[in-house]
């Protein structure tokens, strides 16, 4: 009996040991994210040499934005189907020491292109980490409690976010500020040493099937397209949402303030309602299912969509909506994060769920750059957001129809 315990005592120091590393990669992932971004109006001129006009420094800064977005599109695709074929540790620990590595080189650059460059590669990176970290985390974790960790571990990118925040107030000259690489870096170098496989992927690997099998045969069709439907309309809804808010809310005030204060709150609510949410999601799951969880969540973000964006001036409630439509944000994250990679057995988990996660995220480029174009079209900002918020629409049929939801638990 003593024995057992002790070995159950060992496994769970383990396991808790696994997810504060995994925790810490994925929060530096969200400050390594958003850390050009706030530096970005005093980075660009000083690689140029020059002052920047907003039309320049809006030209960059788009460049340099997708450029991150794409590579994390990449990351997420790719180095899911290599941690299925080489093992979750070692493709985590690279995707770690890769977007640290080229964090750190920013330190030492002097020309935009090459910003430019070690952004791409950056985002290969943590788009690589999203994935496997969470992977990783649901097939070593105990089923009960599984929801929770992952709704937790969703967490930790907003909470990187706002590190990223933090670094631009406490440091003031930008350079200094991406000597964060070096935290990242160490970690990929303490991964393998401390952590090892987990047991579902190797027994997976023993079995020569897993060589012969893909994403896209019959059997996993259905779920590809259950997984990726669901997620990639979600992502779109939000990331509009989440892109275009401050400008919505500054076309509100009508000259009658600069902005600055309202625009600030309502992303500082976006964040701690997503922080919020992703904790409060896996005890949603726990008491709901998540076929539920997702009906009432997706629910949640129409009704609290509709409600937002049918303002036409600026009031206090904007907080309130705002707040409330950020914590339904905040449950879809974490209690995606647990459903995706519940979807798809461990021999290939990690290269599905990477496409789910991925797959949507050109479309959802392209959908933030065309809220901006569709605004004379529909007539204001108000329309061109209730339009792509319908997205939410169709995450929730799907998630309607798919009523094999509460079943699915990693294999």
């Amino acid at each position: 009996m003593q024995t057992i315990t002790s070995s159950q005592s060992t496994v769970s120091l383990r396991n808790a040991l696994a997810f504060g590393l995994c925790l810490v990669c994925y929060l530096l992932g969200g400050t390594v994210s958003t850390l050009l971004s706030v530096y970005l109006p005093v980075a660009i001129p000083e690689l140029l040499q020059t002052s920047v006009s907003e039309a320049e420094m809006g030209r960059i800064g788009a460049y340099l934005n997708s450029a991150f977005i794409y590579g994390w599109m990449l990351g997420g695709l790719t180095l899911g189907i290599v941690s299925d074929r080489v093992g979750r540790l070692k493709t985590l620990a690279f995707s770690t020491g890769l977007y640290g590595l080229f964090t750190l080189c920013i330190v030492f650059i002097s020309d935009w292109h090459i910003l430019l460059a070690c952004r791409f590669i950056a985002g290969i990176g943590v788009g690589g980490v999203l994935l496997i970290s969470t992977v990783y985390i649901a097939e070593i974790w105990d089923e009960k409690t599984r929801p929770i960790a992952l709704g937790i571990l969703a967490v930790a990118f907003p909470v990187g976010i706002i590190l990223a925040g933090i670094l631009n107030v406490q440091i003031p000259y930008w350079k200094h500020a991406f000597w964060l690489g070096v935290l990242p870096v160490t970690l990929s170098l303490v991964l393998p040493v401390v952590l090892s496989e987990p047991a579902q992927w190797k027994d997976a690997r023993k079995t020569k099937a897993v060589e012969m099998q893909t994403i896209f045969s019959p059997e996993y069709r259905r779920n590809l397209l259950i997984g990726g439907l669901i997620f990639g309309s979600v992502l779109i809804g939000l990331w509009a949402v989440f892109s275009w808010v401050p400008t919505w809310v500054q076309s509100l005030l009508s000259n009658t303030s600069d902005g600055q204060k309202e625009r600030g709150t309502v992303m500082m609510l976006f964040g701690m309602g997503g922080i919020i949410g992703g904790i409060v999601s896996g005890f949603l799951i726990r008491a709901m299912g998540t076929r539920y969880t997702l009906l009432f969540t997706f629910s949640g973000c129409i009704v609290a969509c509709i409600a937002l964006f049918m303002n036409k001036q600026f009031s206090p409630v904007i907080y309130i909506e705002t707040a409330v439509l950020a914590l339904f944000f905040g449950i879809s994250q974490g209690t995606l994060s647990s459903y995706i990679p519940a979807l798809f057995p461990t021999s290939i988990r990690a290269t599905a769920t990477g496409f789910c996660f991925n797959i949507g995220r050109f479309f959802t480029a392209t959908a933030v750059f065309f809220v901006g174009n569709l605004v004379s079209v529909v007539g204001g900002f108000n329309n061109a957001l209730l339009l792509f918020s319908s997205t939410f629409i169709i995450a929730w049929i799907v998630a309607f129809y798919n009523r094999e939801a509460n079943e699915k638990t990693p294999e």
